[in-house]
């Protein structure tokens, strides 16, 4: 064994190296389990879009006053996450699934449901944006299973003007006063209403108790059923109170503003909107798990154990050692492979009696004693010499029987190692 040639690159490389590649690992197991998520701005009526009928900019007026805005792409999630769940769900969605969700949410936080109206088409022209788009007409949502005591109408060009919304003494104006969407309906405290009074926004008159929500509407704060743990349901009939179009106007921004805090109740709570009804959704997978709670934990201690591992591999004892020739050169090599031929057919013992001869035949040759004597007759001669020199250890001759006699290993290399000696001393 000898020491290794050293490394050619330090340690802080090393650890520089491995640190990236095992932060671009982490980075690839996190996308592939939760996808990049493509561009969202594609004009569609949901948090993603920059266009007038999206809630792009929403969001971000909520951001900018340090909220936990989220945008989920995950259906169960919605189920049991706590906080604000805001609901922009197409025409054409499934009202049971909608009831289901919002009725699982009730006590988990508030739900804001959002009804569509804007049929919207991209923009054709060279100046457009990505997420532009021209508005082409108006359709009320068909969502059988929700809130089916409830009949939401659309007006038209000529229809008379709504007269903006009101709330109190506060006023403010829609980009098209025309085509207006309200509802109406059993079980709906009013919120806020148009110049000629229908509803543009209110909430289920339900067993909860909401009392910021109460105050904005300008009803009595202690109104309410006494179930103090469900949260509240509201209902905007209007997207133009919400969404970027209507947020063009301050006094409409203020309102979309206090309608979401007071639903809120809460501006610690996240607030979460739906993409999943709009196209977004993503299933969760092993590798998503990986990184949420509780599994969080054990993925954590899995890469702590492998910073240790690898800390320990850089502060070991010494320096590395080169691996020793696995095949020797020359001589060496025949009498290696013979001696492991021998071992591992278990025919050590066999190397016993030819090992002493050979042993007696140097001894011989040593003293110069006679040739062609009998083995017997020269082991004699060689018993007398060590008496003359005063050698120590048992006769040659009965050494050599000993050795002759052995059978396991670990006896022959006892027994060789005296006649080895006893031939040290005679030569």
């Amino acid at each position: 064994m000898s020491n290794a040639a050293p490394s050619p690159f330090s340690r802080g490389t090393l650890i520089g190296m491995l640190l990236v590649g095992a932060l671009a690992f982490v980075a690839l197991l996190w996308f592939l389990g939760n996808g990049t998520g493509g561009n969202s701005n594609n004009g569609g009526a949901h948090v993603g879009g920059h266009g007038l009928n999206g809630y792009a900019g929403l969001a971000r007026m909520l951001e900018a006053e340090g909220l936990d805005v989220q945008r989920q792409r995950n259906k169960r999630a919605l189920e049991n996450t706590p906080g604000l769940l805001i609901l922009t769900p197409p025409a054409d969605a499934d009202g049971k699934e909608i009831a289901r969700i919002v009725d699982a949410h009730r006590y988990w936080g508030p739900t804001i449901v959002v009804t569509p109206k804007w049929l919207a088409t991209g923009v054709d022209a060279k100046a457009a944006k990505r997420g532009w788009v021209q508005m082409v007409g108006t359709q009320a949502p068909l969502w059988k299973g929700f809130a089916d005591n409830v009949t939401v109408e659309i007006g038209d060009d000529e229809a008379p003007p709504a007269g903006g919304w009101k709330l109190g003494n506060r006023r403010g104006k829609f980009p098209d006063d025309r085509q207006i969407e309200t509802g109406s309906g059993k079980g709906l405290v009013p919120i806020l209403t148009t110049g000629s009074g229908k509803t543009l926004a209110a909430f289920l008159d339900d067993d909860g108790y909401y009392p910021a929500l109460n105050t904005l509407a300008g009803v009595d704060p202690d109104y309410g059923g006494e179930d103090e743990d469900l949260y509240p349901v509201v209902l905007v009939f209007e997207p133009d109170l919400l969404d970027n179009w209507g947020l063009a106007d301050r006094n409409t921004a203020m309102l979309a503003r206090d309608l979401v805090l007071a639903t809120a109740d809460n501006r610690s709570q996240p607030f979460v909107f739906d993409m999943t009804f709009n196209g977004f959704g993503a299933s969760r997978n092993l590798l998503t798990l990986a990184f949420e709670p509780p599994f969080l934990a054990a993925t954590i201690c899995l890469f702590l154990a492998a910073l240790a591992i690898a800390w320990r591999a850089f502060n070991r004892f010494g320096p590395a050692l080169a691996q020793a020739q696995e095949i020797a050169f020359g001589k060496a090599a025949l009498v290696a492979n013979a001696a492991g031929l021998i071992r591992r057919a278990g025919r050590v013992h066999l190397a016993a009696a030819p090992y002493a001869d050979a042993a007696r035949e140097r001894i011989a040759l040593a003293l110069g004693l006679p040739k062609g004597l009998a083995p017997d007759e020269t082991e004699r001669l060689i018993d007398a010499a060590q008496v003359r020199r005063a050698v120590a250890g048992p006769p040659f001759s009965q050494a050599a029987r000993h050795l002759r006699d052995a059978r396991k290993p670990h006896e022959l290399t006892k027994r060789a190692q005296v006649l080895q000696q006893i031939e040290r001393h005679l030569k």
